[in-house]
């Protein structure tokens, strides 16, 4: 087993339309002001940037997105992933009752040398690490579309 490789599945019910939803996880640039651990996001072209993430561990990962899929009418955007993070993420938005559900699927080895040493001791506060992420996440989104 690669202990620096990772798979994560998220869930979010979040209580506003599937095309509003869709409309601003389009934005990663916007994704500091609504998700406290997205520090920055460097657009470098129409499809590419720089993110600089931080949850509650005391180390930022940085990595280049590169747009693989961009897809409105499925509800699906796609990243490819380059840097401390190599691998993919993938949101897909669908119709949840009067609301939607964002679903976020990332699979991802870890570059980053500290977290490569750490692999097996630190697995699980790593994959707490991004629970708290993705949980922040949802709460700050759910809190910018009802602003919006």
């Amino acid at each position: 087993m690669d202990w620096s490789h990772y798979r994560f599945r998220s869930l979010w019910t979040l209580p506003a339309a599937p095309a509003a939803v869709y409309d601003a996880l389009e934005r990663a640039e916007d994704y500091p002001l609504w998700w406290p651990q997205v520090r920055e996001v460097n657009r470098l072209d129409d499809t590419s940037g720089v993110v600089r993430i931080r949850s509650l561990l005391p180390y930022d990962l940085t990595f280049t997105a590169r747009e693989v899929r961009r897809d409105p009418a499925a509800g699906v955007l796609e990243i490819a992933m380059a840097g401390d993070l190599e691998g993919w993420a993938r949101w897909t938005v669908t119709p949840d009752g009067t609301g939607s559900l964002a679903r976020y699927e990332q699979v991802v080895d870890v570059r980053k040398p500290l977290m490569r040493t750490l692999a097996v001791p630190g697995r699980p506060v790593f994959r707490a690490n991004h629970w708290l992420m993705m949980r922040a996440g949802r709460r700050g989104l759910a809190a910018h579309l009802e602003a919006v």
